[in-house]
């Protein structure tokens, strides 16, 4: 799918379609939310998959404008907003609630807004915005939906579905792949190394998709 991406957003990439695998199994005939849209890949994905609606949103301008445009270009009924995680929506629920939020672990424990590295930067440990939507998206999810979120190894599995079990959900990873670092984690690795995040010389980057639903 061609998708129009200004500087600054996130283009999808080995995540996104990792992440998009697992979402044609669900998206038919759900209402469904995808945080941090960017580029609108994955709201699109599952437009085309047949889902009864799709919410798109981001914090970025530049992404709510990006999904926009790609919406219109690909003619896909997705209601975009901007805001910060689960806010624009209140207390709606939806059947599906998808996320590949920020996850790269960052030195500092200050978020960046108006950079590109506000699409990757997630705090030393990776989990700033993981564990935030791990702690709401039950809140938002109805009797039979499904969470999915995609993230790399580095940021720990386990936690993420610990947290999810915490708010009553059953949860598992489902998907594994192994991919080449990018330019990002490539510039960090020794900061990876030297927490303890990757073994010395490792530049493989392995990806990982939750699945949660209610116990």
């Amino acid at each position: 799918m061609i998708l129009f991406c200004p500087p600054g957003v996130y283009r999808a990439q080995s995540d996104t379609e990792l992440l998009s695998g697992r979402l044609s199994r669900h998206a038919a005939g759900r209402d469904v939310l995808d945080l941090g849209t960017g580029t609108g890949a994955l709201a699109l994905a599952a437009w085309r998959e047949g889902a009864a609606s799709v919410t798109a949103v981001d914090l970025s301008r530049r992404c709510v404008a990006a999904t926009r445009v790609n919406c219109l270009l690909h003619g896909a009924s997705v209601r975009v907003h901007r805001g910060d995680l689960f806010g624009p929506v209140g207390d709606r629920r939806f059947g599906m609630i998808v996320a590949n939020p920020p996850y790269v672990p960052s030195e500092s424990t200050v978020l960046p807004r108006h950079t590109p590295g506000r699409s990757w930067d997630a705090g030393p440990d990776g989990r700033a915005i993981l564990d935030r939507i791990c702690d709401g998206a039950a809140d938002h999810l109805e009797p039979d939906g499904v969470v999915l979120i995609v993230h790399s190894q580095v940021c720990g599995p386990e936690a993420t579905v610990e947290r999810l079990e915490r708010t009553g959900l059953e949860a598992a990873v489902v998907e594994r792949a192994r991919i080449p670092f990018g330019p990002v984690m490539r510039s960090r690795a020794a900061m990876l190394e030297k927490q303890g995040l990757i073994e010395p010389g490792d530049r493989l980057e392995e990806l990982v998709v939750v699945e949660a639903r209610r116990a």
